[in-house]
């Protein structure tokens, strides 16, 4: 007897959407995502999508209609409840375009809560495009398979952010003038974090000064060789998620 395929296959394409997914519900997919179906991955009718809503989970659904404008799917099978994530902020400062765009994919991929843009005197960059940082965010989120995405907010001033700093978080300080071994503050501080990096051009003194005067600033080194700000981010990162975040478990 022929065996029957598993459903939805894993080559099923994976999309998130905005609306609320439910069993039963009518999903309509238009604009670049509807090209994507329907002219890329050509689905069709009774074809298996996965969709994610950063709410309820990654849900397999069903195509009911292919167009080439709209596409119609139709949840069937909760598959897995959205993830927990580990209460962890990445205050990175602003980089050029190709470098930040990095950031955000690798932080995402890391398993990031939040990520907060900081605008510091040395920064080259000065703005973000949020809904372009939101769209690498989605693609990273699909590619690596989350079902909750990260939030992001706009850049903000170091200043502003150290002034409305929350009392029960942890900032951890990449400080490139050194600090306490990265692995042993993370160990030492479980509960609500932050890791906070720099630009290419590092914090300047006056910076580096207010940073470490906040009473939950954790200045920490990231090893003895000076990184770039992406390096920082992303290792500072996979390192806290190693210690102190959901890869031990």
């Amino acid at each position: 007897m022929p065996k029957v395929p598993a459903w939805p296959p894993k080559s099923a394409p994976r999309l998130f959407v905005e609306q609320v997914l439910a069993e039963g519900a009518s999903i309509s997919i238009e604009g670049p995502q509807a090209h994507y179906l329907s002219r890329v991955m050509r689905v069709t009718e009774g074809d298996a999508v996965i969709l994610c809503d950063n709410v309820t989970g990654e849900w397999a659904a069903r195509v009911t209609s292919a167009g080439k404008r709209e596409v119609l799917l139709s949840p069937e099978i909760l598959l897995r409840p959205r993830e927990g994530v580990p209460d962890l902020t990445l205050c990175a400062a602003l980089l050029k375009k190709d470098r930040f765009d990095l950031v955000l994919e690798k932080a995402c991929e890391l398993g990031a809560a939040r990520i907060q843009p900081v605008l510091t005197r040395r920064c080259v960059a000065d703005k973000l495009n949020l809904e372009r940082a939101r769209a690498v965010l989605v693609e990273a989120a699909e590619q690596c398979a989350r079902t909750a995405l990260p939030e992001i907010s706009a850049p903000v001033k170091l200043d502003s952010l150290l002034r409305d700093w929350d009392g029960n978080r942890a900032l951890f300080f990449a400080d490139e003038n050194g600090g306490e071994p990265a692995a042993a503050a993370f160990s030492a501080h479980p509960g609500p974090a932050a890791l906070l990096t720099g630009p290419e051009g590092g914090f300047d003194e006056s910076e580096r000064a207010a940073i470490r005067a906040l009473p939950q600033a954790r200045a920490i080194t990231l090893g003895p060789r000076v990184l770039r700000g992406e390096t920082a981010a992303i290792g500072g990162m996979a390192l806290w998620m190693g210690i102190a975040g959901d890869w031990a478990d």
